[in-house]
């Protein structure tokens, strides 16, 4: 089971995880009509495409609210849990910059620097009730299953810690991407060729704010119950590379980079991201926030070898349409991405 967190290279690591369950014919636990088991509603197995009780799959990884009893009613009793962190402070940047035109909250908020305006007041801007508030407080709490306005001196939060420490066999760290795979294959007994990845979902470097010391200090103290979280999980993930072995984790994360690199140089046309209208395959292009074309993708090469060409193209292939190609019938995520670009389009005329 993946517990697909909010803006933390989640979509990055599903793909993954999707070659993986293609290759080895694994069953999936899909949504049905969308990209998300009804999210930000509670998870309930019932969500799951074609579900019928007693079913037992091999992968859970779509964005959902989590409950682990739900989740358990799906899956062998030896599971392994696994999901993904990131420092609060650059999360609560990127989910400001993707999610904030969908959240009114923020729309009357003064001035061009709206990220810094609301950090320096963040009350003044949000109510927990609110369509979509859960976005800009204690995020990874709420994905969690947990209450998200909470403070980090609440007993609460420590009773989640512990829950979730018991819950999950190994948190990744965004921020230490490689070692968290490396640590993974170990974990799971999977390969290196399992691992290999290419970064999705990337934002151009021009629309990420650099926040200076005061507002880190800022979004990590609105954000306390997360850095709370984080901070256990951080502490766990550095005992556990410390077990593994510092020199052999070097060695596989160099290997790892070394393979992704060849991989690049047969894959990508020029070697990297390009802008959203630069993509020329609209197979390719990844969902953007609303109003706003800031997500990279990848241009594949015309002369790919046959014998990578499959492989290829499911790196560089973005979440969604992804997921179409295994089966998902997506219409209501399509639908409702219409809906906000009209209702986007209505509110930039006033």
């Amino acid at each position: 089971m993946f517990m697909k967190t909010h803006k933390t290279a989640s979509s990055t690591f599903l793909n993954i995880l999707f070659r993986f369950g293609e290759k080895h014919n694994l069953h999936f636990a899909f949504p049905d009509g969308r990209n998300d088991f009804r999210y930000p509603s509670a998870f309930r197995r019932s969500q799951v495409k074609g579900y019928v009780p007693g079913q037992c799959f091999n992968i859970v990884c779509n964005h959902m609210r989590f409950d682990a009893r739900e989740v358990a009613q799906l899956l062998p009793e030896d599971a392994a849990y696994v999901t993904i962190l990131r420092d609060p402070a650059a999360m609560l940047e990127s989910a400001f910059h993707y999610y904030r035109s969908a959240i009114p909250l923020t729309w009357g908020i003064p001035g061009d620097d709206k990220l810094s305006a609301f950090l320096r007041d963040p009350r003044a801007y949000y109510t927990p009730s609110a369509y979509n508030s859960f976005y800009l407080r204690n995020l990874l709490m709420f994905d969690f299953g947990f209450d998200n306005d909470v403070e980090p001196d609440d007993p609460g939060v420590a009773r989640v810690i512990r829950d979730l420490a018991q819950r999950f066999h190994l948190v990744l760290l965004a921020e230490h991407f490689e070692e968290s795979l490396v640590l993974l294959k170990d974990t799971l007994c999977w390969t290196t060729e399992d691992v290999v990845f290419f970064q999705l979902n990337a934002r151009r470097s021009s629309s990420v704010s650099r926040l200076s010391p005061e507002l880190r200090a800022r979004a990590l103290a609105w954000n306390g119950a997360d850095w709370m979280l984080y901070r256990h999980f951080n502490a766990s993930f550095w005992a556990r590379r410390a077990a593994f072995g510092e020199e052999r984790l070097r060695r596989e994360v160099a290997e790892l980079r070394r393979r992704n690199a060849e991989l690049r140089a047969a894959c990508v046309r020029g070697g990297a991201t390009v802008e959203a209208a630069q993509i020329r395959d609209s197979g390719l292009l990844p969902w953007q926030p609303l109003g706003d074309q800031s997500i990279l993708g990848y241009n594949l090469r015309e002369d790919v070898e046959p014998e990578y060409r499959e492989l290829c193209r499911k790196m560089v292939t973005p979440e969604i349409q992804y997921l179409s190609e295994l089966g998902v019938d997506l219409w209501l995520t399509k639908l409702w991405g219409r809906i906000k670009s009209v209702i986007f389009q209505l509110r930039n005329l006033k």
